[in-house]
């Protein structure tokens, strides 16, 4: 069974998410811790769960998804996974992030590029990769079909959805990535959002304002 942790990180309040299994093994998503506190409390959690961090991985690579790329990346000597298209969004984190109060190095570690059609194992755990850009053009879900759980970034929020008005966003693709990707998986998959709280795909449809 797959268990998920979310903890809420930075002054974008984003959602940075530990998944493992009951082999102790585990994956970080977006990791958006920003500072010493942060990151002990994520470091914690990894140590009393006694768990094995065997990926890093992104949805995608706007400033409040990275922030504690380095970090994790250096403690865990783990190489960060996102989509070839976002590498321009990480590579200009740097800077723009002081506009937000955020000093950020460049990414220094090792970079693995993922695709729809991927496939992230852990214990025995596979995670499906689904690309669907719209907010950041290299952004990718990543989907759990045993239990219906989609990690879904900043795609698909409860009665909302990404902003589009980021450099690389796109409104009509953002709608049509949701509609053609998300949509078919299902009305019972649980979407596991960026910000905010989970929802599901069936609520969205009939409900979220951006999709009628």
């Amino acid at each position: 069974m797959l268990s998920i942790k979310q903890f809420t990180f930075n002054a974008f309040q984003e959602n940075t998410y530990l998944l493992y299994d009951e082999t102790k093994s585990a994956v970080i998503i977006d990791p958006g811790c920003s500072n010493s506190s942060e990151e002990r409390e994520l470091l914690n959690f990894v140590e009393q769960e006694e768990l094995s961090l065997e990926h890093l991985i992104n949805t995608h690579c706007h400033v409040d998804h990275v922030l504690g790329l380095n970090f994790i990346a250096d403690k865990f000597n783990l190489p960060a996974q996102f989509h070839a298209l976002d590498l321009p969004v990480l590579e200009a984190v740097p800077n723009y992030a002081t506009m937000y109060g955020f000093n950020v190095m460049p990414f220094s570690g090792e970079k693995k590029f993922i695709a729809e059609g991927d496939k992230i194992t852990f214990g025995k755990t596979t995670l499906d990769v689904l690309f669907v850009p719209g907010h950041a053009p290299g952004h990718v879900v990543f989907v759990y079909h045993p239990e219906k759980i989609v990690i879904g970034g900043d795609v698909l929020f409860y009665g909302s959805i990404g902003r589009t008005d980021l450099p690389g966003g796109d409104h009509e693709t953002l709608i049509t990535s949701i509609k053609s990707k998300l949509f078919p998986l299902g009305d019972d998959y649980v979407v596991y959002p960026g910000h905010g709280p989970k929802t599901n795909i069936g609520f969205e449809k009939k409900n979220n304002p951006f999709l009628n």
